[in-house]
C-alpha cells in the first residue's frame, strides 16, 4: 500500500483528501503545516507528498524545496487556490511534479496521483538501493559512502541480478545463459572470474556481498 502525506492546514479539506485517498486504497498521513510534514517524513516511509501552498510555519513552496534536498525522487503534487501562471511557475521551480488549482476534482486528483506514482516506479526500478549503496542501471555504477565505482556492463548486470533476487541462488550455467551469447566459446569458469573481479572492486562496500553456494553457484546477500 502506498503512503501519501497530506500537508494541508485546513482541517476539513485535509480530512476530505485523506478520506478520498483511503477510499482508493492509499494510506494517508495528515500534516497541518510544513514543519510537521517534514517531521512526519523523517518518521514514516512516504511515497508521495500532497501539499497545499499557504500553510503556517513553512509554506508549500519552501516545504517542496526542502523535500527536494533530501528526497529528490519523491513525487509531489501541489494543490492551491493560487491559480496564476506565476504561482504555478514558482511551484514547478520549487520542485513540484504536478499542480492542481482549488477546488479540485477529487477523481482527477486520484488519477494524477496514480500517474505520478507510476512514473516514480519506472524511475526507481532503474536503481537498486541497499542500505547506503545504490546500484544505477543507467550508468552501471555502484555508489556507496563517497565512492562511485563504474563496472563493465557484464559485471554490473551480474551484480544487479544477484542483488535484486537475494532469496535465490543462481548457477553458473544460468548466469552464462543470461549474460553471454549462446554461441560464446566462454566456459562456466568465466563466471567465477567476473565474480572475483566484482568482489575485488567492491571489497570496501559494507552493504552487499556475493556468497558462493558450494556445488550450486552464487547468491547475493544484503548485509
Amino acid at each position: 500500500m502506498f503512503t501519501i502525506l497530506v500537508a494541508e492546514d485546513d482541517v476539513r479539506m485535509n480530512g476530505i483528501y485523506c478520506d478520498t485517498l483511503k477510499a482508493n486504497d492509499f494510506d494517508a498521513v495528515p500534516a497541518f503545516d510544513g514543519e510537521q510534514a517534514l517531521e512526519l517524513m523523517a518518521e514514516n516511509k512516504i511515497d508521495l507528498l500532497l501539499s497545499d501552498i499557504m500553510m503556517p510555519c513553512l509554506d508549500g513552496y519552501e516545504l517542496t524545496k526542502q523535500v527536494r534536498e533530501f528526497y529528490p525522487e519523491l513525487p509531489i503534487l501541489m494543490i492551491s487556490a493560487k491559480e496564476s501562471y506565476e504561482d504555478k511557475r514558482y511551484g514547478f521551480l520549487a520542485g513540484t511534479d504536478d499542480y492542481m488549482v482549488k477546488p479540485v476534482d477529487l477523481n482527477e486528483m486520484i488519477l494524477r496521483i496514480y500517474a505520478l506514482l507510476r512514473r516514480a516506479k519506472s524511475v526507481s526500478e532503474r536503481k537498486l538501493q541497499i542500505g547506503g549503496t545504490v546500484l544505477d542501471l543507467d550508468t552501471h555504477t555502484v555508489n556507496y559512502a563517497e565512492d562511485c565505482i563504474e563496472l563493465p556492463k557484464k559485471e554490473f548486470l551480474i551484480l544487479y541480478k544477484l542483488m535484486s533476487c537475494t532469496d535465490r541462488t543462481f548457477t553458473r550455467r544460468q548466469l552464462m545463459d543470461e549474460f553471454w551469447e549462446y554461441d560464446s566459446e566462454s566456459e562456466e569458469r568465466t563466471v567465477d572470474v567476473h565474480i572475483n573481479r566484482i568482489r575485488d572492486k567492491l571489497k570496501d562496500c559494507q552493504d552487499i556481498e556475493i556468497l558462493t553456494v558450494r556445488g550450486l553457484g552464487y547468491r547475493g546477500k544484503r548485509i
